[in-house]
Parts: structure tokens; C-alpha cells; sequence
């Protein structure tokens, strides 16, 4: 019998003045069983950063053709297409063919710098595309946020973003691996 996903609740205070973003999203996530708390909370991080009424989780690990967090406009259309962890150079080609905007948080300490001197050049071209690090310090303090009812803040402003529970804050300072300039 195949285990279930676990299901989280988050209501999540978002406060970004780098987008004059100001507001509540009362979020439920459903964590593949395969999936590890510091994954799930740089999904809940990376939803924060383009946090949008639209905005929405896909089924993520269990569809490898869905993004992990999407933004579709009223007609249908992807238009933001956001991945977690270090997706593979065809994944992100076919993303920036199927959206107008594709971001990837990566996150994994050394194994992260590999992975991105490995396909680095080979997704250059692609102009729609950004990759963000996450330092892995961070992410794994996020991870020990992780509780199946959160009320979690994000703060963004300067480049940082600080993640913070009731008892904890862990300042998350995202290195920039690839820009483009957005459309919005």
C-alpha cells in the first residue's frame, strides 16, 4: 500500500518591501512521503518570495511534469513556474518553454555548487530563467520550524528574508546564480 502524503497547515504573514506585498495566506501543504521538512519549508520560503493571490503548489514530487509552486493567470496561462532542490537541464529548458517566467531554488550546501558548475552553461541561454542558492545554515533552521500547524512571518527587504516561528527567526540570505530581468 503506498504511503500518503502529510498534510500542514501554515498561516503565513507576509510583509515584502521589496514588492510593497503585504499580506496573510493561510496555506496547506501536502508533504510527499518522500519528502524531507527542509524541502517542504524551501517550498513554503520560495512561495513567500512570489507570494500572489494566484499563486498556488502543484503536486511537486509527485508529477514531474508540474512545477512545485505556479502562478496561472485567469485565462490558464503559466505564467510563474517555480521548482525546489537541483532540477535537471531538460526540467528547466521545458519549464522556460512552458512558462513566462521560471525560478529554481536551490539548496543542498556543496552538493548545490556541483550541481550548478554541472548545468550552469547549459541553461545560460535560457532568458527567462533565475536561480537562487539558499545557504544551507538557513534551510536547515527552517526545517527545524517545520510542525504539522505553523504560524510562520516572512519579512523580505534588502536581499534578506527572515523566516520566523513563535520561538525562532533564521535570517535566509539567497546568493543569486542566474538573473534575468522580470516583465512585472
Amino acid at each position: 500500500m503506498a504511503l500518503k502524503a502529510t498534510i500542514f497547515k501554515a498561516e503565513m504573514q507576509i510583509a515584502d518591501m521589496e514588492r510593497n506585498y503585504f499580506h496573510e495566506h493561510v496555506l496547506t501543504i501536502a508533504r510527499h512521503p518522500s519528502e524531507t521538512d527542509e524541502r517542504m519549508m524551501v517550498r513554503l520560503l520560495a512561495f513567500a518570495l512570489h507570494a500572489d493571490e494566484l499563486l498556488t503548489f502543484g503536486k511537486g514530487l509527485s508529477d514531474e511534469d508540474e512545477p512545485d509552486i505556479c502562478l496561472k493567470d485567469l485565462t490558464g496561462a503559466l505564467k510563474v513556474w517555480i521548482d525546489v532542490g537541483q532540477p535537471d537541464e531538460k526540467r528547466m529548458r521545458r519549464a522556460c518553454g512552458r512558462a513566462d517566467e521560471v525560478f529554481v531554488y536551490a539548496y543542498g550546501g556543496h552538493s548545490t555548487t556541483i550541481w550548478w558548475n554541472k548545468v550552469g552553461g547549459d541553461v545560460e541561454r535560457c532568458g527567462n530563467l533565475t536561480v537562487v542558492q539558499l545557504p544551507q545554515p538557513a534551510c536547515r533552521e527552517m526545517a527545524a520550524q517545520a510542525q504539522r500547524n505553523m504560524k510562520l512571518n516572512c519579512t523580505v527587504q534588502d536581499g534578506q528574508v527572515w523566516f520566523a516561528d513563535a520561538q525562532n527567526s533564521v535570517l535566509v540570505e539567497p546568493v543569486q546564480l542566474k538573473t534575468v530581468e522580470s516583465p512585472r
